[in-house]
């Protein structure tokens, strides 16, 4: 059975984010077997598809090293790039059966490929005690949606964070009960970027330090950031240190399609 590593929201090696994608099966594996490959593999997520009927169509889960989740941007972007690309598969969109309901994928135009999930609007809140201490900057804004959410000042203070993960777990797990210790951080970008939002996310509550690219939070910063920018396209870039990757997001209706491409880093066999 293959395994490969693809570095998504990257237009060349060791950017973007990577995820593992295991070839399709025919049936599902244990849930305990996808979590230890998982775990084995180390990666943010580790992705398993399954064949169905439809050649268009295929089941999807997402596994960190320490539990499923129920959506995952990157991994789905790694998956869609193994179907056209390594494994052949010719139709013009792919549809996942997640747990988030059935995610499209459109076929590479011009390098990109085009993902279609749900809109996550988020909604204002009082910023919570102590989380602009644990996260070691002023905090402008905080919004919550299926992740907590914040804004900073600049992209210089954004990039310059090092946050104190075991508190950002507490508070975003606990005072503000969103997905488990998850944070995204953003702000608008420098005037002389090529992009016009930037972020950073941490999810220490899902076994993630920081992940590089995430595209379930972009869910939710795309119709933020739209609506503040009076826009429904942005460019945006998540500013992991030494990596990081760009995608370009639009809001249609309570959809939010996301655009990046995907290289292979590593074609493998599993001989488990």
């Amino acid at each position: 059975m293959r395994q490969f590593l693809v570095d998504a929201f990257a237009s060349r090696p060791f950017t973007g984010n990577p995820a593992c994608v295991v070839e399709p099966f025919d049936v599902w594996p244990d849930a305990a077997w996808m979590q230890t490959l998982a775990m084995e593999n180390n990666q943010a997520e580790t992705a398993f598809l399954l064949k169905t009927k439809d050649p268009a169509r295929f089941g999807l889960r997402w596994f960190t090293p320490v539990l499923e989740v129920p959506l995952c941007g990157h991994a789905t972007l790694a998956s869609a790039h193994v179907l056209f690309r390594e494994i052949g598969v010719q139709v013009p969109v792919l549809t996942f059966d997640t747990m988030s309901g059935p995610l499209m994928v459109r076929a590479p135009d011009k390098g990109y490929l085009e993902m279609n999930f749900p809109a996550n609007n988020p909604v204002q809140i009082e910023t919570p005690e102590g989380l602009a201490q644990a996260l070691g900057a002023e905090i402008v804004e905080t919004w919550v949606g299926n992740y907590a959410v914040v804004i900073v000042k600049n992209e210089t203070v954004l990039r310059g964070l090092k946050p104190n993960l075991a508190e950002i777990e507490r508070i975003c797990t606990k005072d503000m009960i969103r997905e488990r210790g998850s944070l995204v951080v953003s702000a608008f970008a420098d005037p002389d970027a090529d992009y016009e939002v930037v972020s950073r996310f941490f999810a220490p509550g899902s076994g993630i330090d920081e992940d590089p690219v995430t595209g379930s939070a972009h869910c939710i910063i795309t119709p933020l950031f739209c609506d503040k920018l009076g826009k429904s396209v942005i460019d945006c870039f998540q500013a992991y240190p030494g990596r990081g990757g760009a995608l370009t997001c639009e809001v249609i209706g309570d959809r939010v399609l996301l655009r990046g491409s995907a290289v292979t880093v590593l074609d493998g066999q599993l001989r488990v």
